[in-house]
């Protein structure tokens, strides 16, 4: 599945085997956005995490950030 641009945030959602894989890949992807200073928007249910990205200090709309993110945020999955 493809990140979708949607009422200015780019959306995917990630499912895996359980509550555990699904949280240590959330704290891999905490420490990316941490460096990035980058934060997303996201939430977590058992198995499933889902990102809305957007950038908060350029109005709440999608910019090279959120693309640079979501970017690495698919690279922790191949």
């Amino acid at each position: 599945m493809e990140w979708k641009t949607e009422d200015n945030r780019l959306k995917k959602t990630f499912r895996f085997k359980d509550f555990s894989e699904a949280f240590a890949f959330m704290t891999r992807v905490a420490l990316i956005a941490e460096k990035a200073d980058h934060h997303p928007t996201w939430t977590n249910t058992y198995n499933t995490v889902a990102f809305e990205l957007s950038t908060h200090d350029a109005g709440d709309v999608v910019t090279d950030k959120d693309h640079k993110l979501a970017k690495a945020i698919d690279a922790l999955i191949k």
